[in-house]
C-alpha cells in the first residue's frame, strides 16, 4: 500500500517527484488521469497530491470524488497556474493545502504536515499588481462558470478568442 498518491499527467515531473519521495522513504503510486486516480484512491493512501490541470481537464472536478473514495486522505492541490480563485475553490472542495509549481519535496511534505491555519506566516508586503489582479479576476469568473470559456467570455463581455489568448499566458507573478 502506498502512502502517497500522485495524480499528474506530466510523466517527467511524476517520475522525478516519485524518485525524490522514495529516497525519503515514501511509497508512491502514480495516476495519469481521473479514472486511474479513482481506482488508486480506493486503496486509501494517507496523502494525495493532485495536479490542477489533468490533460486539459480540471483537477477540481476530481476532488469531490477523491474525497468520497478516500475520506481520510489529506489532499494537496499542485498547479502551474495558481490563482486565489482556484485556491479557495480547492479548499472548499476538501484540499488541505494548495501549492504553486515549481514546488520542491520539502515544500510538498511541509504542506501535508501543516493542515491548520498558521497566524505566524508573514503577510505579503506589496499589494498585487494590476496585471495580477486581472489574472485573479479572470480565474475567479472562469471558476464560477465551471471552466467554460464561452460562458466566461460572455460574462466578462469580451470576445472568446481574446479570453483564450489571455488564459494561454503564464500567470503574472505579483
Amino acid at each position: 500500500m502506498s502512502d502517497f498518491l500522485l495524480i499528474d499527467d506530466d510523466e517527467a515531473f511524476a517520475m522525478v517527484l516519485t524518485r525524490s519521495l522514495a529516497r525519503r522513504g515514501h511509497v508512491v503510486a502514480w495516476a495519469r488521469d481521473a479514472a486511474e486516480a479513482l481506482a488508486r484512491a480506493a486503496e486509501r493512501p494517507a496523502r494525495i497530491l493532485l495536479d490542477l490541470n489533468l490533460d486539459g481537464d480540471s483537477g477540481l472536478r476530481l476532488l469531490p470524488a477523491l474525497r468520497a473514495a478516500s475520506p481520510d486522505s489529506a489532499i494537496v492541490v499542485l498547479t502551474g497556474y495558481a490563482s486565489i480563485a482556484t485556491a479557495v475553490e480547492a479548499t472548499k472542495l476538501g484540499a488541505v493545502q494548495y501549492l504553486a509549481k515549481p514546488a520542491g519535496v520539502d515544500e510538498i511534505l511541509a504542506a501535508f504536515a501543516q493542515q491548520t491555519a498558521n497566524p505566524e506566516l508573514p503577510v505579503a508586503p506589496q499589494p498585487m499588481s494590476l496585471r495580477r489582479v486581472t489574472w485573479e479576476h479572470l480565474q475567479r469568473v472562469l471558476a464560477e462558470h465551471d471552466g467554460n470559456i464561452s460562458a466566461t467570455a460572455r460574462a466578462l463581455n469580451m470576445h472568446r478568442r481574446t479570453l483564450q489568448r489571455m488564459l494561454a499566458k503564464r500567470p503574472v507573478k505579483s
